[in-house]
């Protein structure tokens, strides 16, 4: 049954990281990660019935700490990456992680999202993503349409490329690259490009974007000042290798032909607020207590969202249903909703 209607989930606590399951394509799940300074946090697994618009969900223990990014392995249903604070000599430092979910998660009773009484399962930690030179890790990628063993880990002014050993219980750093300039530049945020073999990376510092050949680490383009505020968030279109969208404090979304980066091919400026995300059908953006999904062909407003409350920090598709997303606000809000089925049909048709 399909239903334009919005699926609403609500987590008991704040959240800020979401991400599809990479690795499922059969059924619809998204992979939530909760931000609690009293409590244990949780990784909330929701997979949802399309059938009967229900969610069902599993709860996994985090005990390291509160989840700032989660990332989702594109080869192995059960192995996912973190990136958490924790506390280490009366300072709070950023770490990242690689887990493996319970053997039986998936068997697993499924439980209502009313049904409050459960003992979550904890996750099993397979191995860290930092050391003592980098420290204050901001995200993981993992290598898109890869098998699962090669991870690049964004810490301070480091983009660390990792190999995945023995099942994923050993990383080694097999190449890094640093970011150089005046002052105490850091990495924000990056993508791993899909295209040219996935040898390329994009990443943001500032108000500047750079892109770096995974062969030699080095430099193979910068956009200074690409926004007029920090740079929040990358992402590649997968159908166009060239084309890469970017968002920032400026409240402006941009698109860039990385052959030529003077200008952005493209400037929109339909928030209040941050963050980007394009993949699927056409594109998105998200940020605000609402967002808005656009239409290529003619750059115009196809849908606003307003179920959120709160600032929405993640929004992501999935990777079962091109035409099915979810959204995560800071409140902890998950939304889940469709492109309008007239612009399906007509995409379609």
């Amino acid at each position: 049954m399909e239903d334009d209607a919005p699926v609403i989930y609500g987590l008991e606590f704040q959240a800020r990281a979401l991400t599809a399951q990479a690795a499922e394509t059969d059924a619809i799940r998204f992979l939530v990660g909760t931000q609690s300074l009293k409590f244990d946090n949780q990784i909330h697994i929701i997979d949802f019935d399309d059938e009967n618009n229900i969610i069902n969900k599993n709860v996994l223990l985090h005990q390291a700490g509160e989840i700032w990014h989660i990332g989702a392995s594109p080869a192995d249903k059960a192995v996912l990456t973190t990136c958490y604070n924790k506390t280490s000599d009366s300072r709070v430092v950023s770490c990242a992680a690689v887990w493996r979910m319970p053997s039986d998660w998936e068997t697993g009773s499924h439980e209502s999202p009313d049904d409050s009484a459960h003992n979550p399962q904890t996750l099993e930690l397979l191995c860290h993503l930092d050391d003592s030179a980098h420290i204050n890790t901001v995200c993981v990628l993992w290598e898109p349409m890869g098998d699962g063993k090669r991870v690049i880990s964004l810490a301070d002014n480091h983009a660390l490329l990792w190999d995945l050993q023995e099942s994923s219980t050993q990383a080694k750093v097999s190449n890094t690259a640093t970011l150089e300039g005046k002052g105490q530049l850091k990495f924000t945020s990056g993508k791993w490009s899909p295209h040219h073999s996935c040898s390329q990376l994009a990443t943001a510092n500032d108000t500047a974007i750079r892109g770096w050949d995974l062969r030699t680490m080095s430099q193979i383009y910068c956009i200074e000042n690409a926004h007029g505020q920090l740079v929040r968030d990358l992402d590649f279109n997968p159908n166009r290798q060239y084309y890469l969208a970017s968002c920032g404090d400026d409240c402006k979304v941009k698109f860039w032909d990385v052959r030529n980066v003077q200008e952005p091919v493209k400037t929109l400026e339909e928030h209040s607020h941050w963050w980007v995300h394009w993949w699927g059908p056409g594109c998105r953006t998200r940020g605000g207590n609402g967002f808005r999904g656009k239409e290529p062909l003619k750059d115009s407003v196809v849908s606003t969202y307003e179920e959120h409350e709160d600032s929405v920090y993640a929004a992501e598709w999935s990777s079962a249903d091109p035409w099915l997303f979810a959204s995560l606000s800071y409140d902890g809000r998950l939304v889940i909703n469709r492109v309008p089925r007239a612009l399906k049909y007509r995409i379609l048709l």
